[in-house]
């Protein structure tokens, strides 16, 4: 009996490793304790340390979301319509490919005041509902919001939200198809007239969060982050898109979402956590980490955070004030076009629109007809 156990147990374990799941970190992969003694473990000595180390962990996402070479960028423009004005900013439909056939959707955001250049903020959703994605309310305000301060902002769909319905949200390598939409997503960005390459920032919730961390680690494009709700010790990523695919492990090769954060560096970055969630120890594990590698570069006064202990997991108002703040300081944004006569960061200023106002695709611009439809054949289109 013994023996066909110890069978069992290797015919398990070597089967998980064929499956390559035994790499996988998901969810609450480490416990509480685990995750602080990790980061207790890898504090660098020094900063040649840190970017030996961080060498290491870009090229284990890359490999693990097998993206060591990005894709060729399609050369086909990009659909801009139905433009909406609104009180101090404009929201218009975008949708543009990211590779050839499978097209990125989202709602573009600017400033009605004229200026000689524009920050760029990307604002990738989390998993929200009721309405889901871009159009939840947190998303709408937010977007408004930096757009009134002066920045052009671009909030687009995750795969399977909103108008991208070419695959499942589910589909095995989310993961590498959102990082690709996100690099397409600062480039369409960056192409748009008078916006300045050396104010790029990004912030998302949840998923988003981790959209934000992993897009700050792989692209120096972006120059300020604002990761929210989301970066862990102990906590990977509950969602195929965070975590379905071997970016944090490999043999005897362990990263976490903090050392990936950490990538920012020393770049300007604000942690915001809450009480409700895996982010509830923040100000005595994540951030201390964090700042530690900040002052490697003797650029500690570039991280900051605020933690909210008697909060929950979203992107509420009190989430979206020193995030606001933060962009300004940081991206020379006007703080100032959202303060009201009391000195306070005041939103009442935002109209929220209804699904179909936002849309991209609809009776009057139809999905192309290239477009790749189905979880088997964007999988395909994703190995060439």
């Amino acid at each position: 009996m013994y023996k066909v156990l110890i069978f069992c147990a290797l015919f398990f374990f070597s089967t998980q490793i064929l499956l390559g799941q035994d790499e996988l970190c998901q969810g609450s992969y480490f416990t509480e304790a685990r995750g602080k003694e990790f980061l207790d473990n890898h504090v660098p000595a020094s900063l040649k340390d840190w970017r030996q180390r961080s060498e290491k962990i870009r090229a284990r996402i890359r490999e693990g979301m097998q993206l060591e070479t990005m894709p060729v960028k399609p050369t086909s423009a990009p659909v801009i319509h139905s433009k909406k004005i609104m009180n101090g900013y404009t929201v218009e439909s975008v949708a543009f490919e990211s590779l050839p056939g499978f097209y990125v959707t989202g709602n573009l955001y600017r400033p009605l005041t004229p200026q000689k250049s524009y920050a760029g903020i990307l604002c990738p959703h989390g998993h929200w509902s009721n309405p889901d994605g871009r159009f939840h309310e947190q998303m709408q305000t937010r977007c408004g919001m930096l757009a009134r301060m002066g920045a052009v902002v671009f909030a687009w769909d995750m795969v399977g939200y909103g108008d991208s319905k070419q695959c499942d949200h589910k589909l095995s390598k989310a993961l590498k198809l959102q990082t690709i939409n996100s690099t397409r997503a600062l480039d369409f960005l960056l192409s748009l007239p008078g916006v300045d390459s050396n104010r790029i920032g990004i912030t998302g919730a949840s998923g988003g969060g981790t959209q934000t961390f992993l897009l700050t680690a792989l692209d120096p494009r972006i120059k300020v982050s604002v990761p929210c709700v989301m970066v862990s010790a102990y906590f990977f990523g509950g969602c195929v898109c965070e975590s379905g695919m071997p970016i944090h492990k490999k043999g005897d090769f362990q990263t976490s979402n903090v050392e990936i954060a950490a990538l920012a560096a020393p770049r300007p970055m604000l942690l915001i956590s809450d009480g409700d969630d895996w982010t509830r120890n923040n100000p005595v594990v994540e951030y201390p980490f964090m700042k530690k590698i900040y002052q490697l570069y003797k650029k500690g006064r570039n991280v900051e955070s605020v933690h909210l202990p008697d909060e929950v997991h979203d992107y509420g108002p009190s989430k979206r004030k020193p995030m606001y703040r933060f962009m300004a300081k940081h991206l020379g944004l006007d703080l100032k076009a959202v303060v009201n006569s009391n000195g306070e960061i005041d939103e009442s200023a935002i109209t929220l629109l209804a699904q179909n106002e936002l849309s991209v695709f609809n009776e009057s611009h139809p999905r192309p007809d290239n477009a790749v439809m189905g979880n088997e054949a964007v999988l395909q289109l994703l190995e060439k």
